[in-house]
Formats: C-alpha cells, structure tokens, sequence
C-alpha cells in the first residue's frame, strides 16, 4: 500500500463546542507506509498523575469523554484522550483502503509510546478504542498497569456478531449520507442536543473526510478468516495469561457487546477477584449516558 493520501478538518469546525474546554494538542507520527500522521488529543489533570489512556470507537471522538475527563483530572489523575486516526482533530486518510486494524492498532501505539512515551497506563477502551486498545496492552503490557474494558471486546470471527451489528454494518455501508450524530444517537439512551450532535458531526464537513467511520465497520473480524482473526486470537491468549488488574464495566443496555461482558469476567486472570459495575440505564455510548459513574468507577480501580 502505498503512501496515504490525509485531510485535515478545518479548526473552525470546532469552535463553540459544548462542555468541552479543552485545549487540543497535536503529536506527528511517521506513518511506515510514508509520510506523517498528526494526531489530535485533549488532556485533563496533573502531567505527573497516573495516565488514563481514554480510546473511544465507531463513530465517535474525544468529545464522546467530556464528561469523564474533568471527574478523572479532579482526582488526580492524567487523563489522555487521542482521537483515533480518521475521526476527531486526528488526520484523516481518505480512502477506504487507508484503514486497516493493524494500521490503526500501530496508529494508536505510536500515539501513545513513541509521541508520549506513556507508562503505567490505566487504558479505557470502548467499542473501537476496546479492540485497538487490548491490541496494544498483548503487544506491549509492561506499559499498562490496569484496563478497564467499557462495552467493548476483542472479536475473532469464531462467534457470530450479533444481529444488530450487522444491521449496523450494513446501514454504515449503504448509506448514501453517513449521519454520524445520528448514528451517536442511537447508541445513547439520553437524548443529545442540538448542538451536542453538531459537535459529533463537526470532524466530518463532507462524505469526502468520512473514510474512517465507514471503513471501521468492516474492519471487525466477524468471520474466522477475517484478516484480523489470527492476531486477536494471538492476543487473547497473551491477554489471559497476563495478570493486569483489569475492570470490566459495562452497561445494561448494550444489545452490540453485552455478550462479551461475562467472557472477560471469566476469562482475564485480573479480572478475578473485583467487584465489576454494571451501569444502569446507560446505552453502547456509556461515557454519554452515564459519564461521572463510569469515571467513578475508573477513579476508585486506580486510586485502590
């Protein structure tokens, strides 16, 4: 694959957006396939507390933490939250072909290990930020010192997605307009405003930067000979022989990971032993519905 071809949203798409103060900071990474890739991040709290690694997914950006972020900062800690590559302030490669899970697993772990050298990480992941993030905690767990796993999981291919999913994948493909404020929407079980979905439309002023979000869809392994299947599995079996305290915390009202809550429970040797919130009322964008209790839980597994 050859050298990628980047758009960059204008800043003026981001001005005014609500609740969310944060000054944006950009890291440059060397892209191996040429050229450079500039990430966009917001960062909360003491630049010398634990590191909080928030990763959001599909089709979301750091907005989707604005609430955790101030809860997470007011405790101490250092919370971090990149947009993955193709959404958010990050760059954008503008075809589909550009996204692969390696690339945006290598994307994220040049983010958070070559750009910042970050340590001792406390990662959230969610949805995408989940499948990208315990990528990265199997190919380099000395730097993780716990993982909270928020509806989200590490698929193989060998167990079917569930129905909704596919509706899901399906609908990202066929559209002839991709409404990503819609798509957030649905996922939450409170109802955003107006300008909260402008805000989650503002990475996107036209089908042409919106490679990534369609293109993520399709990158899940949900066959066993998906591209992606062997490395998941290959991390699965490093993730369940490591013993990173890891938090499962998952809503009760998320039909597309609900499924995946029980197997980490059971399967992660960190996992044993702690009491694992289930967070009531909250839909497959948690951090939306129910934002301040998750970031609770969050300061509680790293404070205790």
């Amino acid at each position: 694959m050859g050298s990628v071809r980047l758009l960059r949203t204008p800043d003026d798409r981001f001005t005014d957006l609500p609740d969310f103060p944060f000054e944006p900071r950009y890291a440059e990474l060397a892209d191996p396939h040429g050229g450079v890739i500039r990430v966009g991040y917001v960062e909360a709290g003491p630049a010398d507390g634990p590191v909080v690694l928030l990763l959001h997914g599909e089709p979301s950006w750091s907005y989707l933490y604005r609430k955790m972020l101030p809860v997470l900062a007011g405790a101490g800690l250092r919370a971090i939250a990149p947009d993955l590559v193709g959404f958010g302030r990050s760059d954008k490669p503008g075809a589909l072909a550009d996204h692969s899970y390696a690339r945006h697993v290598e994307w994220m772990r040049g983010f958070a290990f070559d750009a910042l050298d970050l340590r001792d990480v406390t990662l959230i992941g969610q949805d995408w930020g989940g499948l990208i993030g315990l990528r990265m905690v199997a190919a380099e767990p000395s730097r993780f010192a716990r993982v909270v796993a928020a509806n989200t999981g590490l698929p193989t291919g060998d167990v079917d997605m569930p129905p909704v999913w596919h509706s899901f994948r399906e609908a990202v493909q066929k559209a002839p307009v991709l409404d990503v404020a819609r798509f957030v929407q649905s996922g939450c079980r409170s109802s955003l405003s107006a300008a909260e979905r402008a805000a989650y439309d503002a990475p996107f002023p036209n089908e042409m930067y919106k490679a990534g979000p369609r293109a993520m869809p399709s990158l899940v392994p949900y066959r066993p000979d998906d591209p992606a299947s062997e490395a998941n599995r290959a991390a699965w079996k490093t993730l369940t022989e490591l013993d990173i305290p890891f938090l499962v915390a998952f809503s009760d009202g998320d039909p597309i990971t609900a499924g995946m809550a029980p197997i980490l429970r059971r399967s992660m040797p960190g996992a044993q032993g702690l009491e694992h919130p289930v967070i009531a009322g909250a839909g497959h964008f948690l951090q939306e519905d129910a934002g301040e209790e998750l970031a609770g839980h969050v300061v509680r597994f790293v404070r205790g």
